[in-house]
């Protein structure tokens, strides 16, 4: 006979069972928004403050002192994800497991942007990068964690396409936001980390959270054994990580080299002077964000319906393709956007249903937020090894074209690796 648990002791089952009851409405909106604060906090220092700041303080030396702090960011938050998540996955009492550290994240994140605004020297910035990545980790880590938490399967794919939209739409509202709305890198820090705690608040104090009793905690003793997760005991898990792996290194290294390409090998300020080759990347940016949003939900809603996911990762990986090979035979400013457009499409669809896949694959319900931590490397560490392989092809092995080839083989081949999943339809 089953021991029933004891009174005013909550059961394993509410924080470890697999979710049957769809949620709603609002509470996708709570981790939407979360969502997007926190890719604001990610990507307006990326692509403009971070930049305009080393560049004040390193005129001379910007490119490497700027290579330097994101890099060590970068390498922040690939180890920090899984860490956190580990430590999430732990974590007792009755504020739940994941509720202390979306607070803790957004809260930490926040502060620490508005102190890295006000630093006066490269190691500085560099510190202060790195602490923030850390702190944004948590939040990463443990909203992750909570679709499989919260979310069955059947509804996944649309829930993913939902909280993908933050994830291209944060680049736009961050880089309008610090070039528009606060103009100055100190302001543009203030008003980032400001956003990143209010974005949070709503899911972080809203959203049910069952707390998880002690005795189901897994064992301190396993925390660092678990960072590893054997594709042998595992395949399913091991072959969705090198699906994703290899097909975001191939959109990293399609992107990295977009504004030199724009201007050396389009020759977009030839073809419309006055202007600049940021201004023709801005409207790559908004024209592929633009596809992304039009797309994502829609295919995780097919995905959920369908009830199959390899198919539709496999075409999006086929469709992203298609402009790196477009743009490596006709290098055009109308190719590019052509190219923008379908790249969106593609990525759209993977970003839902890759999201969706990744949740059906997991070892175990007890490690969920460790273990996607784990998956959100094969998304980080693109962003780390890209230039090591763009750099040399584009300047010794053969140019844009080459580069770009290179690029939808990569793409190509992460999907059809997707394949080799047995346990997801």
């Amino acid at each position: 006979m089953r021991t029933p648990p004891a009174p005013h002791s909550p059961a394993p089952d509410a924080a470890l069972a697999e979710p049957t009851r769809p949620v709603q409405g609002l509470w996708v909106a709570g981790i939407s928004l979360a969502n997007l604060g926190m890719w604001m906090a990610f990507f307006g220092p990326l692509q403009v403050l971070l930049p305009e700041q080393v560049g004040l303080l390193a005129p001379g030396t910007k490119e490497t002192a700027l290579a330097w702090v994101t890099g060590a960011g970068a390498a922040c938050s690939t180890l920090g994800t899984p860490l956190a998540g580990a430590l999430s996955d732990r974590t007792t009492g009755r504020f739940g497991r994941r509720r202390p550290w979306i607070l803790a994240g957004a809260l930490l994140g926040g502060l620490g942007l508005v102190v890295l605004g006000r630093q006066d020297g490269v190691p500085g910035v560099l510190l202060g990068w790195c602490f923030v990545q850390a702190a944004l980790s948590c939040l990463n880590a443990t909203l992750l964690a909570a679709v499989p938490d919260r979310v069955p399967v059947r509804q996944r794919g649309v829930v993913s396409g939902w909280i993908g939209i933050p994830q291209s739409a944060g680049v736009v509202v961050a880089v309008l936001l610090v070039t528009v709305v606060a103009t100055g890198i100190s302001p543009g820090y203030t008003l980032l980390g400001v956003l990143t705690l209010l974005c949070a608040l709503p899911f972080a104090l809203l959203a049910p959270d069952p707390p998880l009793p002690r005795e189901a905690r897994p064992p301190w003793r396993g925390l660092a054994r678990g960072m590893w997760v054997s594709p042998r005991r595992h395949p399913d898990f091991g072959w969705a990580w090198l699906t994703r792996f290899l097909m975001q290194t191939g959109n990293a290294m399609f992107t990295l080299y977009l504004l030199y390409f724009l201007a050396d090998g389009v020759g977009y300020e030839e073809l419309f002077p006055g202007s600049s080759a940021a201004d023709g990347l801005l409207v790559l940016i908004v024209v592929y964000t633009g596809a992304v949003v039009a797309t994502t939900v829609l295919a995780g809603l097919v995905s959920d319906r369908l009830g199959r996911r390899r198919g539709m990762v496999c075409l999006s990986g086929v469709v992203a393709a298609v402009p790196a090979f477009l743009l490596a035979a006709f290098p055009t400013w109308t190719m590019s956007l052509v190219c923008a457009v379908v790249l969106g499409i593609g990525f759209g669809v993977f970003l839902a249903v890759d999201n969706a896949l990744v949740t059906q694959v997991l070892p175990s319900a007890r490690g969920r937020a460790k273990d996607l931590g784990i998956v959100n490397i094969a998304s980080a560490g693109p962003q780390v090894i890209a230039p090591a392989l763009a750099g040399p092809i584009v300047v010794y092995l053969g140019g844009y074209p080459v580069l770009y080839t290179v690029c939808g083989l990569l793409t190509l081949l992460g999907a059809a690796l997707v394949w080799r999943i047995r346990g997801v339809a």
